[in-house]
């Protein structure tokens, strides 16, 4: 689902809610969810997951094309844990193999 997908969702979901009220919600919690992150936070989302950082060290890396070993620095990255109701709710949907993911 993209961000504008949710939006046509909300809208169809609540008639009195208008378009550009449902795009400044979204937009406003993805934003206030990018900030708690950018500044080392936590969220917490329940029967939904969290999201946290991991860092990940400094290692050594080798370019692809040149073969040439490069130095690849540290840096933290965003990590999604699903939650128990989330996990629960997929295991029960049957696989449906999106157009995009089929293979060659």
């Amino acid at each position: 689902m993209t961000r504008t997908e949710l939006i046509d969702r909300l809208t169809q979901s609540f008639p009195q809610l208008v378009a550009r009220d449902a795009e400044d919600a979204v937009k406003g919690i993805l934003g206030a969810m990018t900030d708690t992150l950018s500044r080392g936070g936590r969220i917490e989302i329940r029967g939904f997951g969290s999201f946290s950082l991991n860092y990940r060290p400094p290692r050594m890396g080798r370019n692809p094309k040149s073969g040439e070993t490069v130095h690849v620095a540290g840096k933290y990255v965003p990590h999604f844990k699903s939650g128990k109701e989330l996990r629960e709710r997929v295991d029960v949907v049957p696989m449906v193999v999106s157009p995009r993911r089929r293979a060659a």
